[in-house]
């Protein structure tokens, strides 16, 4: 197919009009499937998009100005007219259109063009092996913008694919709003514009405070509430796929305002097509962090062919992540020092092999501390933990069930929620 319309879009105006009039209502998943038939079609999608944006851009007359010595980016805003962003709509009235729509899906490719068009970049909040993060405002409200090298650009497209799957907009997963590619002819740049949260990840906000007992079950429930959802599969035409991280750990996990978790962090994600059986990629064995990895991923015996192996996984970084939350719950006056899961085990940049030594070989597990038993809530987050981090990951707890346990703990500790 893509040899053909090689030929088709030579012609300048072609490639316009594809730009134009097809590609901003393409969905994700059709140049998934394109690209899994043709291993050519996603760098021609890419070439011929960004030539077309070029050109979709100066005929426009939307030029940007890259001020680099103030890394910032100004952008003249072309969407005064827009139909679907009247002038008085702020971020929130967008929040509440992307969160009461019918799809669940997010906005349409050429609305989020035009947000992410007119942001302007306040300050860096962060740095990753991707690129970078931006606090940026946008109508007087401030949002994330995760900024990709350009070498990164299938992380930046997957990462996107995967937060437009429909129906995965969720209290407890980052809040999706747009994605572009910046492109001036002489630099890419690739957005992911998200909602924006103070308190940055659970990795941080366990490093500036302890947490109360009431407080450590919410950021534990809210967690496993993100990752149920994540992991739940929805029939129906309007239905959404399972979907497995596969990179779960407290730097990919944010803290909102009112100190409850969104799981972000999307790009390494697997979903399952129920009606096929299949993953909707050719996943690598050993992805995501090497601390976080289960003991199956670490000794490569994890089932590539069983969706659920993936859940599984991701249920054994998530008894992980509780460790971190427990440790700093202060419970009588008494609560520890944030540490990573294995700090007395492994160095600080672990290999794989220091890493399956530990957790295979040895079968060591983070220490639960004996004085959590003097407090229900400890108990059973302890418990919990354990049945997380089973060597055998079919015999682990489901993020449903943990759901169900820790409401009930809630309940029982009279929170309100």
């Amino acid at each position: 197919m893509f040899n053909g319309g090689s030929r088709l879009l030579e012609d300048p105006e072609d490639v316009l009009r594809f730009n134009d009039k097809i590609f901003p209502y393409l969905p994700f998943v059709w140049f998934h499937t394109q690209i899994d038939s043709n291993p050519g079609a996603f760098a021609f999608i890419l070439r011929h998009h960004r030539r077309a944006w070029r050109m979709t851009e100066n005929r426009t007359q939307h030029h940007q100005r890259a001020y680099g010595h103030r890394q910032r980016l100004e952008v003249e805003d072309p969407s005064t007219e827009h139909m679907f962003l009247a002038k008085d709509k702020t971020l929130q009235d967008l929040i509440y259109d992307l969160s009461t729509s019918g799809s669940g899906s997010g906005l349409p490719l050429f609305v989020q063009r035009t947000v992410a068009r007119t942001i302007v970049l306040q300050e860096i909040i962060g740095k990753g092996r991707f690129g970078e993060v931006w606090r940026g405002k946008w109508r007087g409200g401030d949002v994330a913008v995760k900024i990709f090298s350009s070498r990164e650009e299938r992380s930046w497209f997957r990462e996107a694919e995967i937060y437009q799957t429909i129906m995965l907009r969720h209290e407890n997963i980052l809040g999706f709003i747009a994605a572009d590619n910046k492109d001036n002819g002489t630099w890419t740049q690739l957005w992911l514009v998200s909602d924006y949260h103070e308190n940055g990840s659970l990795f941080d906000y366990l490093n500036r405070y302890s947490v109360t007992i009431e407080g450590m079950i919410k950021l534990a429930l809210t967690a496993a509430s993100g990752l149920a959802h994540l992991h739940m599969e929805i029939l129906g035409t309007q239905g959404k796929p399972g979907i497995a991280h596969r990179d779960l750990k407290s730097k990919n996990i944010l803290v909102k305002k009112n100190c409850t978790c969104a799981i972000a962090d999307l790009g390494l994600a697997v979903r399952h097509e129920s009606v096929s059986d299949t993953i909707d990629i050719a996943p690598n064995q050993r992805v995501g962090t090497k601390r976080y990895m289960a003991p199956e991923v670490l000794e490569e015996s994890i089932n590539m062919r069983h969706f659920d192996s993936f859940k599984c996984a991701d249920i054994y970084a998530l008894g992980l992540v509780y460790w971190e939350i427990a440790r700093r719950c202060n419970a009588g006056g008494i609560h520890e020092e944030y540490q990573l899961p294995y700090y007395d085990l492994v160095p600080s940049d672990p290999s794989i092999e220091e890493m399956r030594k530990v957790v295979c070989d040895q079968r060591l597990r983070p220490n639960i501390p004996n004085w959590w038993q003097s407090y229900e809530a400890l108990r059973v987050m302890g418990k919990i933990m354990r049945e997380c981090w089973y060597a055998n990951g079919a015999a682990r707890l489901t993020a449903l069930r943990i759901k169900k346990t820790l409401s009930q703990l809630s309940v029982d500790e009279d929170m309100k929620i």
